[in-house]
């Protein structure tokens, strides 16, 4: 569906300052919404909220709907009385720009286990009853996500399919078994749910309330080491063993001539159907509790993906099957209504894919950093001229290097084809230059991460896809959000027209 004319910042919460060494939804969270507010923002889009597993990607969850505990804030547990302050002092020496993920869950882990106990044996009448009423409405994801975490704890972190095949082909009488063993772990993982979503729910309704709305972002895969494949595994292509018989990834291109090789278990879409796509729909509905308008991650996996075979090691012989992406979104339309989607049309797209996106008016995505450069990785189609209005614009994704780190990587030849069609000579401010060219463009929504509006480089960049290690921990500093930069961000949107009156 068309949106708005708009703009927003791209900002995960792990990027925001605090200081437990990780982002969360403390004070801090606060003042970007207000920041958001005083320079005339009305979006703020974000990346999945799932627990992360060893990666520490937000594309890698131990549950599509489940919130990633680390970024309860321990200041506002404090706040309602269940920590001392003791809790939150003599803390680690946290890195003031990245995440140290080790040294952070050694950190707040005890910290919200002492929160719990404090909540089991002191939570008032009242807040034992509306614990329980989240606990009954979120049981469908709820119950199989506690027992799950509790699970992987009692078995070292192992993979759901190496535990013994009784609790992993979950017969009915080892999940009885297990969730009286485990009933205080089990309590636990559902506490820090009902902590993080109420949190969460805080901090929405207050950026909300200043005209920010929420941007989410939902993975097309979900990992395989997850709660929503060993609870549903009939939705995936599975072998007997319970490992993936048919892998996620994308095909041999011009970036990489072996391909993505991702590894998760593909969908077992015949089956998804004959369930008019029940689990999807529950899945987006989730979303909608929590955000306002939803991104979809590689969209074009709705029309047709590429599985590759078990045992394969690239994603070279893998094929393309076809998905019935039509008939899901009919159904989506019928049970939620229209729906506040963005499609992240990127990479190798077919007009298949395109007439899928534009059958039920999705938006598709334009990155201004792709558009430049010599050869395949110039494409025509992100330079502004070519834009659509029903669109939007990025300078960059959390994929991509930052607009100054981009910039600075560029062939000289380059760099003067850039600052060319700019109508510049100072690089010294490429990053406002191309903020500028996505603002002034014809496409509804432009979105800009953080980075680029504070001018990092490379040492900023939030994911490096392809790397095992270095991605997902960047953080601001509390004295980053001058009101200069407010001041000039907030000019420059007004100038192009992406305020709404009441705003004005």
């Amino acid at each position: 569906m068309p949106f708005p004319r708009t703009s927003g910042i791209l900002l995960h919460p792990t990027s925001l300052p605090s200081r437990f060494g990780i982002g969360d939804f403390g004070a801090e969270a606060y003042q970007f919404v207000d920041f958001l507010a005083e320079s005339k923002q009305q979006l703020w889009q974000i990346l999945p909220l799932g627990p992360t597993g060893d990666s520490n990607s937000p594309y890698a969850s131990y549950c599509a709907i489940a919130g990633n505990p680390l970024l309860i804030s321990p200041d506002l547990l404090y706040k309602k009385g269940l920590i001392s302050e003791d809790s939150l002092t003599n803390l680690p020496d946290f890195p003031a720009e990245t995440v140290d993920f080790t040294k952070v869950i050694a950190t707040k882990l005890p910290i919200l286990k002492t929160a719990c106990n404090n909540f089991k044996t002191h939570a008032t009448l009242n807040q034992q009853q509306e614990f329980q009423d989240f606990c009954q409405s979120q049981a469908y994801w709820l119950d199989d996500y506690a027992l799950f975490m509790a699970l992987k704890q009692a078995h070292h972190g192992s993979s759901w399919h190496k535990w013994e095949s009784a609790i992993a082909q979950r017969k009915p009488e080892a999940l009885e078994k297990w969730q009286q063993q485990l009933a205080e772990e089990i309590f636990y993982h559902q506490y820090l749910q009902f902590e993080f979503f109420w949190q969460w729910s805080q901090l929405k309704r207050y950026a909300n309330q200043r005209g920010i709305q929420i941007l989410g972002d939902i993975a097309i895969y979900v990992a395989h080491d997850s709660a929503d494949v060993w609870a549903n595994p009939g939705n995936f292509c599975l072998d007997e063993s319970g490992e993936p018989a048919l892998m996620a990834g994308t095909p041999p291109d011009y970036f990489s001539s072996t391909g993505q090789l991702w590894g998760n278990p593909v969908y077992n879409w015949v089956r998804l159907k004959q369930d008019n796509f029940q689990w999807w729909v529950q899945r987006f509905q989730s979303m909608l509790n929590c955000v306002d308008l939803i991104r979809i991650d590689h969209f074009r996996g709705f029309q047709a993906y590429w599985a590759v075979n078990q045992g394969e090691t690239t994603a070279t012989n893998g094929r393309w099957i076809e998905a019935p992406g039509e008939a899901f979104f009919q159904v989506l339309k019928q049970e939620l209504g229209q729906m506040p989607i963005i499609a992240e049309d990127l990479g190798e797209i077919t007009p298949e894919v395109y007439a899928l996106r534009d059958k039920f008016e999705f938006p598709g995505m334009k990155i201004l950093q792709f558009a430049f450069g010599e050869g395949l990785q110039a494409e025509k189609r992100f330079l502004p001229y070519n834009y659509e209005s029903n669109s939007v614009v990025y300078t960059g994704t959390h994929d991509n290097d930052t607009t100054v780190g981009w910039f600075q990587q560029l062939l000289p030849p380059e760099r003067k084809q850039v600052l060319s069609y700019l109508g510049c000579h100072n690089e010294s401010e490429i990053n406002w230059d191309l903020i500028r060219l996505a603002l002034s463009s014809v496409a509804n929504q432009a979105i800009i991460p953080l980075q680029d509006i504070l001018g990092l480089g490379t040492e900023a960049r939030m994911n490096f896809p392809g790397k095992a290690v270095g991605s997902w921990g960047w953080r601001y500093q509390s004295t980053a959000l001058t009101p200069e930069i407010s001041d000039r961000l907030r000019a420059m949107t007004l100038m192009y027209g992406r305020v709404s009156q009441d705003l004005l």
